[in-house]
């Protein structure tokens, strides 16, 4: 299988799966983890380019306008979205948050083909259309515009884009994104101490650790993602999104009792029909590429 799928893979397990962390402390506030992890993951990342000797790369790309610029745009497209998410989980919009995330892989390849020009064998041509008729299930059964999904979708969507097209390497590109938002997300940080909220200035050795190890559960995914979305076609990526929300329903159901709807079910079933589809695809392809390299062996 193509190394950038595998990658690819790696981020949206990951994703799947960091529920199970997020929901080790449940006392901190949402505003504070976003906060927290920013900082831990530009501590983490600092601590990547100090071993690799690799500061020099990220002062090419700030002296570069164009570079810097775009890289000011991730950063600030990654922030609203994070944001975002963390209002509707306050605001109890789950069900839009998680919708969001079903919507943006569908983003991403009418962004990959209309944009970047990418172009769809059939296989995939059908999974997405079957995987679209799911998405449409999902938001009729949330019964109202569902405005954060399409918000979520849209900013993480455009995100991958420009990513994509980025001139720097995952590490490097992560990390001008991340010097971007620190010193808004420091700033956030004092205001809450000076108004007796937030998580500086109280030590909770165990919620300390688990927030430091909030900068790997958050570069982890980010760093493979773009490495993947730099790999591989941007529709190909936009399906192997599909697997982190499926992963967060099972984990919902199985794991954590969470209810869930007909509608739902029904929506799922249809994305995972399409991913079964877009796997069938790919597998074929894969066949097909090792026949043709064998017979070119051969010859």
């Amino acid at each position: 299988m193509n190394r950038g799928v595998l990658i690819g893979l790696s981020a949206y397990v990951l994703w799947g799966l960091s529920p199970i962390y997020w929901r080790l402390v449940d006392d901190v506030a949402s505003i504070d983890v976003v906060l927290a992890r920013t900082v831990s993951t530009v501590l983490l990342l600092l601590a990547l380019h100090l071993f690799g000797r690799s500061f020099g790369r990220l002062r090419s790309h700030i002296t570069d306008l164009r570079s810097a610029a775009m890289f000011v745009l991730t950063a600030l497209t990654l922030g609203t979205n994070w944001l975002i998410f963390v209002w509707a989980v306050n605001d109890e919009r789950v069900l839009e948050s998680s919708l969001g995330y079903f919507i943006n892989p569908l983003v991403s390849v009418v962004l990959g083909i209309v944009v970047l020009r990418e172009r769809l064998r059939v296989g995939p041509l059908v999974s997405v259309a079957i995987a679209t008729v799911g998405v449409i299930v999902l938001a009729f059964d949330v019964g109202t515009l569902p405005w954060v999904s399409l918000s979520l979708a849209a900013t993480f969507g455009l995100y991958g884009l420009i990513r994509k097209t980025s001139p720097a390497g995952s590490l490097d590109g992560l990390t001008l994104e991340m010097f971007v938002l620190v010193p808004i997300a420091l700033a956030a940080l004092a205001f809450r101490a000076a108004a007796g909220d937030g998580v500086v200035g109280v030590s909770v050795p165990a919620r300390d650790v688990w927030l430091l190890g909030a900068g790997v559960m958050t570069a982890a995914p980010l760093l493979l993602f773009a490495t993947a979305a730099r790999r591989i076609e941007l529709w190909l990526v936009g399906m192997l999104q599909f697997i982190a929300p499926t992963l967060q329903f099972i984990l919902g159901v199985a794991v954590y009792d969470e209810s869930w709807s007909g509608g739902q079910v029904v929506g799922y079933v249809i994305i995972w029909s399409a991913l079964g589809v877009f796997i069938a695809d790919l597998l074929r392809e894969a066949r097909s590429s090792v026949s043709s390299a064998d017979r070119h062996s051969v010859s």
